[in-house]
């Protein structure tokens, strides 16, 4: 049996071998079908493939030798094949085929490549690239159900949110190869969730890169200081040889973090060309990215108006979503949420800016409902607008939030048992000033009533007797 790397030059004499085993079994045509091209054949035998395709998908069978003659003037002869043959043949049709598409991508590419449309030319580049025949057929369902769901708990990567009582809504955590939104109003607290979630990975000894299209990488940086020391943040330049210390030492048993601030506009190959030359240097992956935020990044090729929000958002968290799945990370973003959301208890997803297109991407989507009392009072609200893998939607979560620190964590128990009273008291409340509104008679009321009607009574009395005596002095005049 020949190798695939033994065929350099893809010549007419073994261009035709290709089809007669094709013409021979129409099996093997069936199975390499959705590889094959006219275009990757040359001369007349461009047409019989051409012809070929068309009439099996005409006529739902292979052309005969005879038909092919007399419609391309190709005359081919049937081989005998065994089933060693067959597989010599896959293996060569299958490199055949992938070097005639990628042939045709730098071709076609040349004009892309002058109008610097470098976008195009990679997704030519990468399709030819991935062109292959069918050989996995998926999971056999009933055969070892074990090993199926051990390998999935093994390989699924879910890594925990830091927050164990998102973890637990979310059956442990984020996924790899996951897009995760946090949404909110302008102002409610996106990065700064973005920036308490990357330092809880990288505590947990994550290797984190951290895109920052709005912040500095030093704003971001000194907030994580804070957050990460429990220096406040008006006290951090008062305390730099203290933050100096803390910060070196924590880095001894974390994992790399490295923040990199990005122009708005980028597309994610910006991000892709900055993670492979992270990777370079550092001899190290990333293992979860955080980027914020999704909004200010552009599609990589598609030309978009930036005021049509539902098609940018589309392709923008679209190719997002690849990259963590390129890469095996968990990856988190941030969006907007719309004006109609302003005065909203529930969001859903009529709320999010760009409309649905990215919401039907994401794998989770988690709102943040916030204001300035909750904030004062160390309160963070959080709900599940969709989550792809477990049953959590809907809920809803409360964090703790240290309005010096910047540092949302996980209630502690005093803090739930102070929720829980406050949510008592304000229910007991409610009950009252709806009861209130409706008023019993009481006794005090009625005794009220009667003395009234009383002093009417009298005084129509004393107005009859006044009446009657003025009647009796004009009959005695």
């Amino acid at each position: 049996v020949m190798a695939a790397s033994d065929y350099k030059n893809y010549d007419e004499s073994l261009q035709k071998l290709f089809i007669e085993f094709c013409a021979t079994d129409p099996e093997l045509f069936v199975r390499v079908k959705n590889i094959v091209r006219k275009e990757y054949f040359s001369g007349k035998l461009s047409n019989a493939v051409k012809f070929m395709l068309e009439h099996t998908e005409q006529y739902n069978a292979l052309p005969t030798t005879e038909q092919i003659k007399a419609t391309c003037d190709v005359e081919l002869t049937k081989v005998e094949i065994t089933e060693q043959h067959k597989n010599w043949f896959f293996d060569e049709f299958e490199t055949f085929c992938r070097h005639k598409a990628l042939e045709h991508a730098i071709i076609s590419s040349a004009d892309l490549l002058e109008k610097g449309d470098y976008g195009q030319v990679e997704e030519k580049i990468k399709h030819a690239v991935r062109i292959g025949l069918t050989k996995d057929l998926g999971t056999d369902y009933f055969v070892d159900p074990k090993a199926r769901l051990l390998a999935l708990k093994d390989n699924n990567g879910t890594i925990s949110t830091g927050w164990t009582a998102l973890d637990q809504k979310l059956y442990g955590g984020f996924n790899k190869g996951e897009l995760n939104i946090f949404a909110g109003q302008s102002g409610a607290g996106k990065s700064l969730f973005l920036q308490n979630l990357a330092l809880n990975w990288v505590t947990a000894g994550m290797n984190v890169v951290y895109f920052t299209f709005e912040l500095s990488e030093n704003l971001s940086s000194m907030r994580i200081d804070s957050m990460s020391t429990g220096v406040a943040s008006n006290e951090i330049f008062k305390k730099i040889d203290d933050i100096d210390l803390m910060v070196r030492m924590q880095g001894q048993k974390a994992g790399k973090f490295q923040l990199k601030y990005m122009n708005s506009g980028c597309t994610v190959n910006d991000l892709r060309s900055y993670i492979k030359e992270y990777e370079v240097q550092t001899n190290a992956r990333p293992d979860c990215i955080c980027v914020d935020y999704l909004d200010l990044l552009m599609p990589i090729s598609k030309r978009v108006s930036p005021s049509d929000l539902y098609i940018k958002d589309k392709y923008v968290s679209e190719e997002l979503r690849n990259l963590a799945v390129e890469n095996q990370i968990v990856l988190a973003t941030a969006s907007q949420l719309n004006r109609s959301s302003v005065e909203e208890i529930e969001y859903d997803h009529s709320h999010i800016a760009g409309g649905l297109s990215k919401v039907q991407t994401a794998d989770n989507v988690i709102g943040i409902q916030t204001s300035r009392a909750m904030r004062e009072r160390g309160r963070y609200l959080i709900q599940l607008m969709k989550t792809r893998s477990s049953g959590g939607i809907g809920n809803k979560i409360s964090l703790s939030f240290n309005i010096d620190t910047l540092r949302i964590t996980d209630l502690t128990e005093e803090q739930i048992a102070e929720d829980d009273n406050m949510t008592s008291s304000s229910i007991t409340s409610s009950i009252k000033k709806r009861t209130a509104t409706i008023k019993p008679k009481t006794p005090q009321n009625q005794g009220a009533q009667v003395v009234q009607q009383v002093e009417q009574v009298a005084n129509l009395r004393s107005m009859l007797k006044t009446r009657r005596t003025a009647l009796d002095d004009t009959d005695k005049l």
